[in-house]
């Protein structure tokens, strides 16, 4: 009974819920015909392989074992060094010197590495100076490392691209795909917040319902004319 009563007062004031709701689609509408506008930019990726100088690194006569070691660790730490702001910092001063107008708090960066083989996937909202981030990125782990890991002994990381992606159209992230739904939902619910703030501050008897609900015994009831 109490649920029908409620569900019969929220009816009652229609026009309340409907006013948010058409405001919010109104807002919504050009994302949703427009889904090109929701865009997620660009991405790449490159995947390399590192090594030093062979003979920085104390070994037997036929054992390879610590060469690969060396290159694991060495990829371990370009990771990081990925990771990190100076890296950013690199490439931006790179692309200043190249006259390409660029970002860095645009770019995404994300790195990671299995076992000998690095991988670093880049994000920008432009397809062309993506690729030349990407250029950028290349060439600062080739010519950059020594400046940043004194274990290498003053000489440049020997890095190699073993794969690189050409920037292609990034997917819309899932907040982007389901922001118009989203704004539609939240006008229901301040529809609805609207509608039982006015029934919350309505002082008027208008149903035998209304009376009930205030714990008033109803005696007789007039019928509608």
């Amino acid at each position: 009974m109490e649920l029908r009563f409620l569900l019969s007062q929220f009816i009652r004031r229609w026009w309340l819920i409907a006013i948010p709701v058409i405001a919010a689609a109104a807002l919504a509408l050009p994302d949703m015909l427009a889904p090109g506008a929701q865009t997620g930019g660009f991405s790449a990726s490159i995947r390399y392989s590192a090594f030093q100088d062979i003979s920085a690194i104390p070994r037997s006569e036929g054992d390879y074992q610590d060469l690969w070691l060396s290159s694991e660790l060495l990829v371990n730490a370009l990771t990081d060094w990925v990771r990190s702001s100076s890296f950013r910092e690199e490439i931006a001063a790179r692309l200043q010197a190249e006259g390409v107008a660029f970002s860095a708090g645009a770019l995404g960066t994300a790195a990671d590495n299995e076992r000998s083989v690095g991988q670093i996937s880049f994000g920008y909202p432009d397809g062309p100076t993506l690729d030349a981030v990407v250029d950028a990125a290349i060439a600062v782990l080739q010519t950059r490392a020594a400046d940043y890991f004194p274990q290498l002994g003053g000489q440049n990381a020997s890095v190699t691209v073993l794969d690189r992606t050409a920037a292609a159209p990034a997917p819309p992230s899932l907040p982007n795909r389901f922001a118009p739904v989203l704004r539609i939902a939240v006008g229901l619910l301040a529809g609805l917040g609207l509608a039982a703030l006015s029934l919350y501050l309505d002082p008027f008897v208008r149903r035998r319902e209304d009376v009930a609900s205030a714990g008033v015994p109803v005696i007789a009831a007039l019928p509608k004319v």
